[in-house]
């Protein structure tokens, strides 16, 4: 019972369910900059490249060539797919920079300002500072 109590304690801490739901949105933010990477970005690229498609970028080590990589993957081709590859790197750089942006904001709206005045010091504490100098001046 122990270990239950012990687990159940960790799992209902505020860091794990933060956690947690990061994680879950972090998977569906995925599907965005997927389809941002796929749809929106490596077209352009492809086209720069004269209108092909970085996906069909491959090599064959063991079996017969084929124009695209769909094919001679049926054809039952072993491929390095570094097309693929480029996709990925693509899309990590993506992310990475849509967090930079995010983490960015997030610390601008976060930061103190400058302008704020300093907190007050309430009128106990100043009382406490000045017998607490006083009785070390006289000491």
């Amino acid at each position: 019972m122990k270990v239950i109590d012990e687990f159940r304690k960790f799992a209902m801490r505020g860091s794990v369910i933060d956690l947690a739901v990061g994680v879950v949105v972090g998977a569906a933010f995925t599907g965005i900059v997927n389809s941002l990477v796929k749809d929106i970005v490596t077209p352009p690229i492809g086209l720069l490249l004269g209108g092909i498609d970085l996906s069909n970028f491959f090599f064959v080590l063991k079996g017969h060539g084929a124009a695209t990589l769909k094919a001679a993957q049926d054809a039952g081709a072993v491929t390095i797919n570094y097309g693929a590859f480029i996709n990925s790197i693509l899309n990590f750089l993506i992310v990475a920079f849509v967090l930079f942006l995010v983490v960015r904001q997030i610390n601008r709206f976060s930061a103190p300002r400058e302008d704020t005045p300093p907190p007050v010091t309430p009128e106990d504490v100043l009382l406490l500072r000045e017998i607490r100098d006083f009785l070390r001046a006289r000491a």
